[in-house]
C-alpha cells in the first residue's frame, strides 16, 4: 500500500487489490498495469473538496430495507452525498444529480415516470439500472418449494430499446455458479450444493470498468441484447461463463432440480451477455410523439423538452438488481453478494459485487477520466521456456565461471602492475 499526504489528510491506497483468477504472472501483470490509476485516483479523492452527488431512486418497489443497507450506508454515503428521490414527486429529475442509480423495481413506470428518466439522460445525466425482468425470489421459493418466474411488466422495455439494450424475459443458468444448501435426501440434512441460477458473472476484461475484476454474483440473472441505436456504442462489460444456457418465461424454478446434476450439454452457450454500458448522443422516446401536456409540464419547471442529447452522455444496463443488494446472516447484513450460507466460513469468497458498482459510479462521473489510465496494459517479458531448459547449464556456467575469471585476471594484472613499479633494478 501506499500513504497520500495532503494538507491536514491521509489516505492509504491499496496496490493489491485484484480478484481476478489466472497465473501468478497474470495477476502481476495486471496489478502493475493498475498502479498508475490506484496512485492517480487516491490523489483525486485526497484533494477533492465536496462529494459526487448522486441519487438514489424510489417510487416502484425499488429496496429500502437491509438488504440496501451496504449499497446506501457502507458504500454510497461513504463515498458520494447520497439522496433518495422519488420519481412520482412533482418536477423533474435534479440535474444535481451526476448519476441516477435504479436498483430492483417491482412495478410498473407510468408514462410521466419514463418522460422524467428520459428528460434527464437527454440533459446530460448518468443512467445506472439494475433491473430483474422476471418475479423470481429466493423467499417465494423457500416457502413455496417452487416458483413460477414471470414478467413483472416494468414497462422499461421501449424506453431502454430506444437507448440500445433489450432485457430478455429469460433467466440465465450457469454451471460457474453459487452454492446454496439443499436437503437431497429429504432427512433434514442440508448440503451445500451448486445453484444453477446464482450465475457467478465473469467479464471480458475489455474496458476501464472490469479490467481486473474477479466474479460477481448474481441471482436470477436475466440475459440481454444489443439492438440498433444510431450513433451509440455498446460494449459489453459482464457476461456469463463459457458453459450457460438460458430458458424463457414462463420457468418452474424448483430445488427439486438439484436432485440430480446438471446435464453438462445442455449449458453450451458462452459468455451471455448481462450488463452493457451504452455511450453516444442518445435520442428521447418521445422525439415524435411527447403529448401537448408532457410538454407543458416540463416547460412549467422551465425545463424544455429535448429530443436528442446536445452532448455525448453514457449510462450501464445490468440485468440483475440482486447484484448491489445484500442479504442476512446471524442477524445481520452481509456485504453485497455475498452468500449468506458461506460468510464468515472457510468457504467464502471475495466476491466483486462493490468493485463493480464503484467501477461504474467512477466512470460514470468522473470527470477526469482517470479510468482511462486503468485501460493501459503492461505486458510482461517472459523467458521462452523451451530456450531456458535448453542452455540452463551453459549460462548457468557462464554466471558461475566469468566473474571468477575476471576476478583472477583483474588479480593478475594488479600483480604484475605493483611488482613492475616496485622492483628495484
Amino acid at each position: 500500500y501506499a500513504l497520500l499526504h495532503y494538507k491536514n489528510k491521509t489516505l492509504p491506497v491499496a496496490l493489491f487489490q485484484t480478484e481476478s483468477k489466472g497465473t501468478a504472472f497474470e495477476i502481476l501483470n495486471n496489478e502493475e498495469a493498475l498502479m498508475e490509476f490506484r496512485v492517480a485516483d487516491g490523489i483525486s479523492r485526497i484533494m477533492q473538496t465536496e462529494k459526487t452527488v448522486v441519487g438514489y431512486l424510489t417510487g416502484n418497489g425499488e429496496p429500502q430495507d437491509y438488504r440496501s443497507f451496504d449499497l446506501a450506508q457502507n458504500f454510497l454515503k461513504e463515498e458520494y452525498q447520497l439522496f433518495v428521490f422519488d420519481i412520482n414527486t412533482p418536477g423533474p429529475i435534479p440535474d444535481a444529480f451526476k448519476a441516477l442509480i435504479v436498483v430492483k423495481p417491482n412495478a410498473g413506470f407510468s408514462e410521466e415516470s419514463k418522460l422524467k428518466l428520459d428528460q434527464y439522460v437527454m440533459n446530460g445525466g448518468k443512467l445506472i439500472m439494475f433491473i430483474d425482468r422476471l418475479n423470481a425470489e429466493m423467499d417465494s421459493l423457500q416457502i413455496k418449494n417452487q416458483v413460477i418466474a414471470v414478467d413483472r411488466e416494468l414497462k422499461l422495455n421501449d424506453l431502454l430499446f430506444q437507448y440500445g439494450v433489450r432485457i430478455n424475459a429469460d433467466l440465465v443458468m450457469d454451471l460457474q455458479c453459487d452454492y446454496l444448501p439443499f436437503d437431497v435426501n429429504g432427512n433434514g440434512q442440508f448440503e451445500l450444493l451448486p445453484w444453477n441460477y446464482f450465475p457467478l458473472i465473469g467479464s471480458p476484461n475489455n474496458h476501464p470498468i472490469n479490467k481486473g475484476l474477479g466474479l460477481v454474483s448474481g441471482k436470477f440473472v436475466n440475459s440481454i441484447d444489443t439492438v440498433e441505436a444510431e450513433g451509440i456504442k455498446k460494449t459489453v462489460i459482464l457476461n456469463s461463463s463459457a458453459n450457460a444456457r438460458t430458458i424463457g418465461s414462463p420457468a418452474l424454478i424448483s430445488p427439486a432440480e438439484n436432485v440430480n446434476a446438471p446435464e453438462d450439454e445442455k449449458y453450451k452457450k458462452a459468455a451471455i451477455p448481462v450488463a452493457v454500458l451504452l455511450e453516444g448522443k442518445f435520442t428521447s422516446l418521445y422525439a415524435n410523439r411527447v403529448s401537448a401536456p408532457m410538454r407543458d409540464s416540463l416547460e412549467s419547471y422551465n425545463t424544455p423538452f429535448l429530443a436528442k442529447c446536445t452532448a455525448g452522455n453514457k449510462m450501464i444496463i445490468v440485468a440483475d438488481g440482486d447484484i448491489v443488494l445484500n442479504s442476512l446472516a446471524k442477524g445481520s447484513p452481509t456485504p453485497m453478494g455475498a452468500n449468506p450460507y458461506t460468510y464468515g466460513t472457510q468457504r467464502e469468497y471475495p466476491f466483486a459485487n462493490k468493485k463493480f458498482i464503484k467501477n461504474c459510479l467512477e466512470y460514470l462521473t468522473d470527470p477526469n477520466a482517470l479510468n482511462e489510465a486503468a485501460s493501459k496494459g503492461h505486458t510482461l517479458r517472459l523467458l521462452d521456456p523451451k530456450k531456458t531448459e535448453s542452455q540452463k547449464t551453459f549460462w548457468q556456467g557462464i554466471n558461475i565461471l566469468l566473474p571468477v575469471i575476471f576476478v583472477l585476471l583483474f588479480a593478475m594484472v594488479f600483480r604484475w602492475i605493483r611488482k613492475r613499479k616496485y622492483t628495484i633494478e
